[in-house]
C-alpha cells in the first residue's frame, strides 16, 4: 500500500517516482549524499524493497550502478545532488549509451527561479547530458495542481523507451525548500486519491507494451548458410545468448571466432589465439577462404581481427544484436539484424548436413606453442596467460592492455563464469567501481585485472571494495605508465613519448592497498602469483600489484609478432 503521509509535497513525488520504478523493475539504487536530493534519498532509504548502495564520489557511484545493471541485467537508479554532482555522472552516461546499460538518474536541481541568479550550487542542469539519454524530462516543482498520475505515467513511458532501446533515462527533479521534514508529516490522501486502485495493488500505473525483440526468417538463409562460413561473437553479456551462437556454428560447421568479452572465449569449439595467429600468412590465407560472414555482437577488442573483417572481399557479412544502433565502422555490412542470437537461431534452422572447411588447426597449434615459450616466466604475458586458466567466478577486465592480453592468451578450458568489460567509450576510468558493481550482482568471487593509470584514475573506488560479502581480486598491473604508447608510433624525440604519452609515475600501491584495508601482495615469480591468486579467492579483497618494467610488455609482443610471421 502507498503510504498517504509523507514529510513534505517534494517527498510525495520523489514516492511516486521510486514506487513506479520499482513496480517496473528497478531494485537497487546508488546514491551519494547531498542536501536538494534529501526527498530522494530519504523515500529511497525507507522504501521496503529497494536496496541502497552508497558512495561519496558521484562519478565512482555512477560506473558502480554501470557495473550494477550490467551484471543483474535490470536497470539501476542513480539519485545525486544538483550542481556539478551530476555532471560527475558524464563518463558513466556515456558508456551506458554506447553499451545500451539500462539507467536511470535522478537528478536534483534547484527550482527554476533559482537558476542563473546567483544561487548555491546551481548550473543549468536541462539536457546535461546532451543527446546521450534515450529519454530525458526537466519534471516541474512538484505541485497539487498537477495529478500524480503524470510523475507515473512520465516513468512508464521512459521505461518502455528504455525497454526498446537500452540506455539512460535522466529525470531533472526540481526541489523547492523545504526540503526536510518539519514536524509532523502531512497526509496527502486527498492528492492521491485519483490513482485508485494503484494506491493499494503492485502493478504499474499505465504500463507501455513494448514487442519483444524478433526476426522473420530470412528469405536467403539457406543459400547463405550453404556457403563456406565464419561466425564471429563480439559483445554477448548473457551466457544463455552466447550458447545460441556456439550451438548455431557447431550445426553449420563453421568456424566461431569469440572475442573475449563474448562468454564463448574458452569453448571447445571457438579458435583460440585468433589475434596472433593472423600475424600469421598461412592463418590468414586458410581464414581468408571464408565466403561468408555471421556476427553476433559488435565492438571486437582485437583490431587485427577487425582489420580483417574489413579487408576480406565477403560475399556477404550479417551482422546479429539486440542494440539498435550502427555497429559498422568500416561500412562493410550487407545486413543487419535487430534481435538476440536466442531469437536469430530459433528462426533460422539448419537444414543441411554440416561440412567443416577450415584448416585452421595447424598454424593455430604453431601459435599456442610460441605464446606458451613467450609466457613462461614473470611477466604480463606469462601472467594473463596464466590467469586465463585460472579465473575462479566473474572476470572484469580493464581497457588499454589489459584487455588486449587477455583476448590475445589463454589455453583452452573452463574460463570464467562471465567476462564484462567497458568497451563502449573504451576509457580507463571508473574500471574500478564498475567492476565492484558487477560483483554486487554475483553471489561468488570476483576478479579485475586493471593497468596502473587506470587504477589512479579511480582510486577512491577502493573504497566501495570494503563492503565486499564475496572474495574479489584486483590484479594490478604496474608498468609505470600507459606501455601501450610503446606499440604506437609516437616520436620518441626528446622524450616525447615518456613526458607526453606515456606519464611515468614511480608509484606502487602498497599503501593504497593500506589506506583501504586491503590485503596486499607483490608476488616475482609466476608460482608465487599462482599461490597467492589461489588464496586471494578463499575471501577478503585482495590486491596483487605485478610490477614488471615499462617496456617489456611491448617487447614481448613484437618479437611473438615476429616470431608468428617468419
Amino acid at each position: 500500500m502507498f503510504d498517504p503521509c509523507h514529510a513534505t509535497f517534494n517527498h510525495v513525488w520523489a514516492a511516486l517516482l521510486l514506487e513506479e520504478l520499482y513496480r517496473l523493475g528497478v531494485r537497487d539504487v546508488a546514491l551519494a549524499p547531498g542536501s536538494r536530493s534529501a526527498p530522494l534519498t530519504m523515500v529511497a532509504a525507507t522504501h521496503p524493497e529497494l536496496r541502497t548502495h552508497l558512495h561519496f564520489d558521484e562519478r565512482g557511484l555512477g560506473f558502480f550502478a554501470l557495473g550494477l545493471a550490467k551484471g543483474s541485467a535490470r536497470p539501476v537508479a542513480i539519485i545525486t545532488t544538483s550542481g556539478t554532482a551530476v555532471a560527475n555522472l558524464w563518463p558513466a552516461v556515456a558508456e551506458a549509451q554506447l553499451t545500451g546499460v539500462p539507467l536511470v538518474i535522478l537528478s536534483a536541481d534547484r527550482p527554476a527561479e533559482l537558476i542563473d541568479n546567483g544561487a548555491n550550487q546551481a548550473i543549468d542542469q536541462q539536457g546535461i547530458f546532451a543527446r546521450y539519454p534515450v529519454y530525458q524530462l526537466n519534471l516541474p516543482s512538484p505541485t497539487p495542481t498537477i495529478a500524480p498520475a503524470f510523475v507515473l505515467s512520465a516513468v512508464d513511458q521512459a521505461i518502455a523507451i528504455q525497454r526498446q532501446t537500452p540506455g539512460v533515462v535522466h529525470f531533472n527533479c526540481m526541489y523547492p525548500e523545504p526540503l526536510y521534514p518539519d514536524g509532523a508529516y502531512g497526509n496527502y490522501g486527498d492528492y492521491l486519491a485519483p490513482l485508485g486502485d494503484w494506491l493499494n495493488g503492485d502493478a504499474p500505473w499505465s504500463p507501455w507494451q513494448t514487442p519483444l525483440h524478433r526476426v522473420d526468417t530470412q528469405p536467403d538463409w539457406e543459400h547463405f548458410a550453404g556457403k563456406r562460413g565464419l561466425i564471429i561473437a563480439g559483445r554477448i553479456e548473457d551466457p544463455a545468448e552466447a550458447t545460441a551462437v556456439a550451438e548455431l556454428a557447431e550445426r553449420l560447421g563453421w568456424p566461431l571466432i569469440a572475442d573475449l568479452q563474448s562468454q564463448l572465449r574458452f569453448h571447445p569449439h571457438s579458435l583460440l589465439h585468433t589475434d596472433l595467429a593472423l600475424h600469421d600468412p598461412r592463418f590468414r590465407e586458410a581464414l581468408g577462404r571464408a565466403e561468408v560472414l555471421l556476427q553476433f555482437g559488435a565492438r571486437l577488442i582485437s583490431k587485427r581481427l577487425g582489420h580483417f573483417v574489413r579487408d576480406q572481399a565477403w560475399q556477404d557479412y550479417w551482422l546479429i544484436d539486440p542494440k539498435p544502433a550502427r555497429l559498422d565502422p568500416d561500412y562493410r555490412l550487407r545486413r543487419r539484424l535487430h534481435c538476440t542470437p536466442c531469437a536469430f537461431a530459433a528462426s533460422h534452422p539448419v537444414t543441411t548436413t554440416a561440412r567443416r572447411w577450415d584448416t585452421l588447426s595447424e598454424p593455430l597449434a604453431r601459435t599456442a606453442a610460441l605464446i606458451d615459450a613467450a609466457s613462461h616466466r614473470f611477466s604480463e604475458l606469462g601472467v594473463c596467460h596464466r590467469l586465463n586458466t585460472m579465473v575462479e567466478g566473474q572476470l572484469f577486465v580493464g581497457n588499454s592492455m589489459p584487455a588486449r592480453l587477455m583476448d590475445m592468451l589463454g589455453t583452452p578450458g573452463q574460463g570464467p563464469t562471465r567476462v564484462m568489460t567497458n568497451r563502449g567509450a573504451s576509457g580507463i576510468d571508473g574500471l574500478i567501481a564498475t567492476a565492484c558493481g558487477f560483483a554486487e550482482s554475483f553471489d561468488g568471487p570476483t576478479t579485475l585485472l586493471i593497468g596502473d593509470l587506470s587504477a589512479l584514475h579511480d582510486l577512491n573506488s577502493l573504497a566501495l571494495l570494503t563492503k565486499r560479502p564475496h572474495p574479489f581480486v584486483v590484479i594490478l598491473l604496474n608498468n609505470d605508465g600507459g606501455s601501450i604508447f610503446n606499440m604506437l608510433p609516437v616520436p620518441t624525440e626528446a622524450g616525447l613519448r615518456d613526458t607526453y604519452y606515456r606519464l611515468p609515475h614511480g608509484l606502487d600501491f602498497a599503501h593504497a592497498a593500506a589506506m583501504f584495508g586491503l590485503g596486499y601482495h607483490a608476488p616475482e615469480t609466476l608460482a608465487s602469483f599462482e599461490q597467492l591468486y589461489r588464496e586471494a579467492l578463499r575471501g577478503g579483497v585482495t590486491l596483487l600489484e605485478i610490477r614488471v618494467p615499462s617496456d617489456e610488455v611491448s617487447e614481448d609482443l613484437k618479437t611473438l609478432g615476429s616470431r608468428l610471421r617468419g
